[in-house]
């Protein structure tokens, strides 16, 4: 028994050894992809989620649907109030009514009867006052009803002549003014409703679903998160040591261990310097710690092929 365990233990150290070896020659990185988040507007509770997780959505699509109880009350406050001042501005422009004008036309007919009668009634006490045939109080008092009878057919003309030649400009402008603001109000009111629905800003593939339905999402909050689509990129950790060993354009053959070793042709877009606590892309990094960190992105010259990968999951690349 002891010289069988002694075979597997030999066995096992040979692979090991081999796995070694085979790791030392590799680079490790990790799939990414580009993130967006979704978030909401206005408060409002979830009423409805349209999409699960793992859902490819469109640009345009609806995620999910706010309850907003407010809006439905600003919405008829506005409406009313446009109403109102449409009709304020309808009169201000057009003026009275015909039947407004008629009441006038009879109001200054009666009044135009009192005016008569009372220069009549001057007209015939001015020759008797003269003669001191009658007192002066008595002319006074008939004089005072004259000019009363004259300014009440003057006002009540003028009244006319402002009806059948409109208002005043100025105050045509004033109920403009609260016309437009009661529709500037409405739309407000309108394009808050339109905030019920959330939106898929691209084309992207969900990744997260933060609240459910019943839930109060607030003004900010990320609703959604997901990966963008035809995103996906390598990322792999080098040392300074073997950074003369990579160049800008550099054509890479990146390996799947996942999915048997699938082989992606890659190009090197983009090298960087990276802080001591990012997050570092190669599980097991083999370099000296007084080296600085560069980060390498490699895009897949196989868009199609590469969105077959999982995010996160890990890929490797030959080391030179």
């Amino acid at each position: 028994m002891g010289k069988y365990t002694f075979i597997i233990m030999g066995l096992f150290a040979l692979v090991s050894c081999n796995r070694k070896n085979n790791m030392d020659n590799l680079i490790q990185g990790k799939v990414e992809r580009d993130e967006i988040a979704v978030v909401g507007k206005i408060a409002g509770r979830i009423a409805k989620i349209k999409v699960s997780e793992g859902d490819l959505v469109k640009k345009g699509d609806t995620l999910a649907v706010l309850d907003i109880p407010e809006v439905e009350a600003k919405k008829a406050q506005a409406e009313g109030a446009v109403t109102s001042a449409d009709a304020q501005y309808n009169m201000s422009v057009h003026g009275a009514t015909a039947n407004q004008l008629k009441q006038l036309n009879a109001k200054k007919d009666a009044l135009k009867e009192q005016y008569e009668f009372a220069k009549k009634s001057l007209k015939r006490i001015d020759a008797m006052v003269i003669d001191s045939l009658v007192p002066q109080q008595q002319y006074d008092e008939v004089y005072a009803k004259y000019h009363g009878a004259l300014a009440q057919l003057t006002a009540v003309e003028a009244e006319i002549a402002d009806v059948k030649n409109g208002v005043r400009i100025e105050q045509q402008t004033m109920a403009l003014g609260q016309k437009d603001r009661a529709l500037g109000a409405l739309q407000e009111v309108k394009t808050a409703e339109k905030e019920r629905y959330i939106i898929a800003p691209q084309d992207m593939t969900l990744e997260t679903i933060t609240l459910k339905v019943g839930e109060l999402a607030l003004p900010g909050y990320t609703l959604f998160t997901g990966s963008l689509k035809n995103s996906v990129y390598f990322r792999f950790t080098i040392p300074e040591s073997s950074l003369a060993n990579y160049k800008k354009g550099e054509n890479l053959q990146v390996s799947v261990p996942y999915k048997n070793n699938m082989k992606i042709e890659g190009v090197i877009r983009n090298i960087k310097q990276i802080g001591a606590y990012a997050n570092i892309a190669t599980a097991y990094p083999d370099y000296n710690m007084q080296d600085a960190l560069y980060e390498i992105t490699v895009e897949p010259k196989e868009v199609v092929q590469a969105n077959e990968v999982l995010t996160k999951s890990t890929v490797t690349i030959a080391k030179k």
